[in-house]
């Protein structure tokens, strides 16, 4: 049967925008750069969709010099009737009313990655001006909006600006016809400046997440160019991603090592009821039983490596914390695999002993991708899918195509499959041996040891949840730290200098580095797959370097080891890096008032604090206090500044952090020359003198 035309009858409008503004957390996650970046991904996923329904073939992102941000698309462009219940544009529709758009009552998209019909309305409330221009039916349309409320900006003839003079519609909005366009010629362009008033200062579009999840939706959607266009800098930078290999290709190019295996292609379909709210003509929400199709693919292929890298899509949106779609994947691959070693226990030699599931994942790089009609996600930013339905759908469709692959009279199968079974068994028993050396080598409670390192400086407090390790630069830190600590629940650990490059070194070698050991003997919980979050002995792990370039050399060496033997530790965001001033300000008071003491942790905020100081006509002490290092404060300065906790500040460590951190090592300090030697040649002409330290 012909899909329906798409236009503004199929736009179910159910509320306005009044909570979006007040509480915008509550849609886009938070109003940092990630907030920001999550409305700029809403509206790429709008044309991303119409891709996926084989409407439009190209995608262009724009970063203007003006931080304004312009997407453009050569879909079916959004529908400029009337829609009949409010008596709009399908244009103010969609910009203007939460849950409206095509996605509602299945009638113009069969799998699209936007949900609950926001996306474009919220990034228009949270835009201090929005402009979209539309081709469609020979013309072009175009509407702008101002924090979400339309009208008309007047930009005198000049570049549009949100500073224009604005003047909202009163009694009848209009959709404008500002030019024709080519016969047969459809598509949608928006740019938007987000609003400040809501966005923190500092909140910025990142163009490396960008080129990231531009390359991601290249993959997942086989002949979609996406361009990415950085006006930003002093000369444009452009980037472009097609492929047309699809999630088999993406597996490959995620994989960190040799294949054991190729990749292997599982793909299926799979359908079940479920009872949902349909609204009727008459405004009430009828509940009311439809059955969805859930489409499945899967690429997967294991390396000769231990690490396993999962990328799991509803509807080619990512959902990083997976979902019933990932739990259905994991149980199928740990299904079939044990069958598979049972059927070859005797060749195999593994007795009674069983797969458990990160025998079966290690070394494996998968993708997964589900498509279903309005998938139940956990909260608008859909990091998590909630559809019970799936997991079912998923098992059985990945364990039918893989369990075929093993049963295959094919040579070159069986010859993998046998390839397969014995890394996950030789895992299996690797696993089972390390827990068996691990409970007779553990001690009852690190706490009663006498063998921890005689170097740490340890806290009183038994309490895990409020404990705190210090992990200091240098021993003449170590002396300041002591006398700025509470003792109570803060404990030391100086290391000198800078520890093992473990992105280089072998496990063997990075357990005898005196170092990284008594890091790993300190917190009390193992290293690598045998890590026990449960045994750490501190709440918190904080690295305390200079603010130079050696500290943070430092620092990252310290990440990196937390990334590949601890990593558990950053998961929970049990990590920190401590923020301590690079200058301190002495203002002079008159009279008998005391002199107030400033720090300044960058110095755009000293230049700034000076600038205000003079306009306030107060003096302050020169030469100005510039911190070398910790050892150079007191304990006084670094306990209110670094260690207090009423008054420090803690930068949290997250994943994206320590994997930014590996992965720069790999590329300066790992055993590839010719990356490295690439990126010096590339980044020498952006080499700025006056940043070396002389």
């Amino acid at each position: 049967m012909a899909q329906p035309d798409y236009n503004a009858r199929h736009l179910s409008v159910l509320e306005g925008l009044e909570a979006v503004r007040k509480r915008p957390g509550m849609y886009i996650g938070s109003t940092d750069s990630r907030g920001l970046m999550h409305c700029l991904w809403e509206v790429i996923d709008n044309s991303v969709d119409e891709a996926l329904g084989g409407h439009g073939d190209a995608i262009e992102v724009v970063l203007h010099a003006d931080k304004s941000v312009e997407v453009r698309d050569t879909a079916r462009g959004i529908p400029v009737d009337i829609e009949p219940k409010t008596g709009l544009s399908g244009v103010e529709v969609v910009f203007t009313k939460l849950h409206a758009g095509g996605k509602f009552g299945g009638g113009s998209y069969a799998a699209s990655g936007g949900l609950h019909g926001v996306g474009a309305s919220v990034v228009n409330a949270l835009s201090e001006r929005l402009d979209v221009e539309v081709d469609r039916n020979g013309k072009t349309y175009a509407m702008s909006f101002h924090r979400g409320e339309p009208g008309l900006f007047d930009d005198k003839g000049g570049a549009p600006s949100p500073n224009a003079p604005f003047t909202p519609f009163v009694s009848n909005s209009e959709l404008r016809i500002v030019g024709k366009a080519a016969r047969g010629k459809t598509g949608t362009r928006i740019r938007y400046w987000a609003d400040r008033q809501i966005f923190s200062p500092d909140a910025a579009f990142s163009t490396d997440d960008l080129i990231a999840r531009a390359r991601q939706t290249a993959f997942l959607v086989p002949g979609l160019a996406i361009g990415i266009r950085d006006e930003r800098g002093a000369e444009p930078v452009d980037h472009r991603f097609h492929f047309e290999g699809g999630i088999a290709e993406f597996t490959d190019f995620l994989a960190p090592d040799a294949g054991v295996t190729d990749t292997w292609r599982l793909q299926g379909t799979g359908t079940f009821v479920e009872t949902v709210p349909v609204l009727q003509e008459n405004g009430h929400m009828v509940p009311t039983e439809v059955e969805r199709e859930c489409g499945v693919d899967v690429a997967l292929r294991w390396g000769t490596g231990y690490d396993s890298t999962f990328r799991s899509f509803v509807n080619i949106i990512s959902t990083p914390k997976g979902g019933t779609h990932q739990a259905g994947f994991e149980a199928a691959v740990l299904k079939v695999l044990r069958t598979q070693v049972e059927a070859n226990a005797r060749r195999l030699k593994v007795g009674t002993d069983k797969l458990e599931k990160d025998d079966a994942l290690a070394g494996m790089t998968a993708v997964l991708t589900v498509r279903l009609p309005e998938p139940q996600f956990e909260g608008q930013t859909k990091e998590v899918l909630g559809t019970p339905a799936v997991r079912s759908i998923v098992t059985n469709v990945v364990s039918k195509a893989l369990t075929e692959k093993f049963t295959s009279t094919k040579r070159e199968d069986k010859t993998q499959s046998a390839q397969l079974l014995d890394k996950v068994v030789s895992e299996m028993k690797a696993r089972i041996s390390a827990r068996a050396h691990k409970e007779t080598q553990r001690r009852k409670n690190a706490l009663e040891s006498s063998s921890l390192p005689a170097k740490l400086v340890d806290c009183r407090s038994n309490d895990v949840t409020s404990s705190e390790l210090f992990i200091v630069e240098g021993d003449s830190a170590l002396g300041t730290a002591k006398l700025a600590r509470d003792s109570e629940y803060q404990a030391l650990l100086p290391i000198r200098g800078k520890i093992l490059n473990v992105q280089k070194a072998s496990v063997a070698d990075m357990l005898s580095n005196t170092e990284c050991a008594s890091i790993i003997q300190v917190i009390g919980a193992g290293s690598g797959r045998t890590f026990d979050l449960e045994s750490a002995r501190y709440g918190k792990v904080i690295l305390m370097s200079d603010a130079d370039v050696d500290g943070a050399h430092i620092r990252t060496l310290l990440l990196t080891l937390f990334f590949r033997y601890m990593r558990p530790l950053i998961d929970e965001g049990r990590v920190f890096a401590a923020v301590p001033p690079l200058h301190r300000v002495v203002v002079m008071n008159h009279g008998s008032k005391p002199n107030e003491t400033i720090y300044t942790y960058s110095e755009a905020e000293l230049h700034g604090l000076l600038a205000g100081l003079e306009k306030q006509n107060k003096k302050y002490q020169d030469p100005i206090q510039r911190y070398k290092g910790l050892g150079e404060m007191d304990a006084d300065q670094l306990a209110s500044t670094t260690m207090d906790r009423r008054y420090r500040t803690l930068r949290r460590v997250r994943v994206s952090d320590a994997a930014m951190a590996e992965n720069v090592f790999e590329l300066l300090m790992g055993n590839d020359v010719a990356p490295r030697k690439e990126f010096i040649i590339d980044g020498s002409r952006d080499l700025d003198r006056d940043r070396i330290d002389a």
